[in-house]
């Protein structure tokens, strides 16, 4: 063995620039480890021109091994329906790429010393079984997602199609977990399903954390005269758990605010927002601004007076939840929204499930900037004293050598006796 084991991080898609929630964790705690136990190689897809993130890519691992990211062109979401009859679930089967395929073998054959695969569904492109030890990094309970789309489609067809994708997801997801030494889940929620769902025995957890480095706290700002309060959400809009979350905002809650305080401005602050969702919004003339992606959101973050987390389904837990308080935006959130982080309710954010709970604790907020800077100030310290990304990133190293040990296989067979 080197003087520092080496150890293959294999990611599903390109890191940079981390404009979603699971590249935003990756980098995180790669960027933490980098310099520490571990020698890193990154293995992922990469555009052409990814030479131009050499600096970033130095940053989060010692070496980097990529294979040609494939063109996803406008047609791509029809084309991957072919999968639906067949035996993977769908983001698994489109996932299966021969190139990267013959990439990651070539990698495995220089014998890392511990392997560590980024979301269940990357292990498609892995062997049925590895030589070195291996560590599985999940962020969400992947099937969980389909059967929360199931239980909100709006029609017959659509629930058929997702209860027979979160069968899959669920058959594909135990599977998987079980050729891996070790299991790391990003809450307790997560792992408590992983162990008792699917008889996990080797799960360990991690808390999200967030750079606080990263991002500038800035006390929220009262409504300046003249002007209009403005709510704000960060995420990828091409993500079909933010786009559901807001058609029902537009829907169901946007209404009930706009009663209230007719010039409220909204910001959607992310990547590829559907045209389909602008149209929606352009046609009821709503004051919706559509950033697309941004090298920054805090300038978006600090104007507001809410950061609004309307969602309904989805998995994992959300790291725009820590952001936002790491900016000392004050939250409104679903409790799916903020699922799995060990935050409280009227302490830290306002939960609310239901439309007229949403829109009313967003009212609140607007109407009492004195409550609302409050309530940031408590998540801040809160974030700031227990869920730095650096202390995350420990936490994480720590798994990995356990794995590379042997010692988390001998605490699972200790702990079934």
């Amino acid at each position: 063995m080197a003087e520092r084991p080496k150890l293959l991080f294999i990611a599903p898609w390109f890191l940079f620039p981390t404009d979603a929630g699971g590249k935003i964790r990756s980098t995180d705690i790669l960027r933490g480890m980098k310099g520490g136990a571990f020698d890193i190689e990154l293995a992922s897809p990469a555009p052409a021109d990814h030479a131009g993130h050499a600096k970033a890519l130095a940053a989060v691992a010692d070496r980097f091994r990529p294979w040609p990211e494939r063109h996803r062109g406008p047609l791509f979401p029809l084309a991957r329906l072919r999968h639906l009859p067949g035996k993977l679930p769908i983001n698994v089967a489109t996932d299966k790429d021969p190139t990267a395929m013959t990439v990651i073998a070539e990698a495995l054959a220089e014998a890392p010393d511990l392997v560590v695969v980024d979301f269940p569904h990357t292990a498609i492109l892995l062997p049925d079984r590895l030589a070195a030890p291996s560590v599985l990094f999940t962020h969400n309970v992947e099937a969980e997602i389909f059967a929360r789309h199931a239980e909100d489609a709006g029609d017959a067809l659509r629930r058929a199609i997702y209860r027979d994708q979160w069968r899959k997801m669920t058959d594909f997801e135990r599977q998987t977990l079980g050729r891996f030494d070790a299991v790391i889940a990003v809450s307790d929620r997560d792992g408590d399903v992983f162990r008792e769902q699917y008889g996990c025995g080797r799960v360990r957890n991690i808390p999200t954390g967030v750079d606080l480095d990263r991002f500038t706290y800035r006390p929220t700002r009262p409504v300046a005269p003249g002007q209009p309060p403005r709510l704000v959400f960060t995420g990828s809009m091409n993500w079909q758990a933010n786009i559901d979350a807001f058609v029902y905002f537009m829907d169901e809650i946007w209404p009930l605010i706009v009663a209230e305080a007719p010039d409220v401005r909204l910001d959607l602050v992310g990547r590829e927002p559907p045209p389909s969702l602008i149209r929606r919004a352009e046609e009821k003339q709503l004051p919706w601004r559509f950033t697309g992606f941004v090298e920054s959101i805090e300038p978006y973050v600090h104007d507001a007076q809410a950061y609004v987390i309307p969602l309904r389904v989805g998995g994992g837990t959300r790291i725009k939840v820590y952001e936002a308080m790491a900016m000392g935006c004050p939250v409104v959130s679903t409790s799916i929204g903020v699922e799995g982080l060990p935050i409280e309710d009227g302490g830290h954010y306002l939960e609310a499930d239901n439309p007229a709970a949403f829109a009313e604790a967003t009212l609140r907020l607007l109407r009492d900037a004195e409550f609302g800077r409050n309530l940031a100030e408590r998540a801040h310290g809160h974030v700031r004293d227990h869920f730095s990304a650096e202390r995350v990133a420990r936490a994480f190293e720590e798994i990995c050598l356990a794995a590379l040990e042997g010692r988390l296989e001998a605490a699972s067979a200790e702990s079934r006796r």
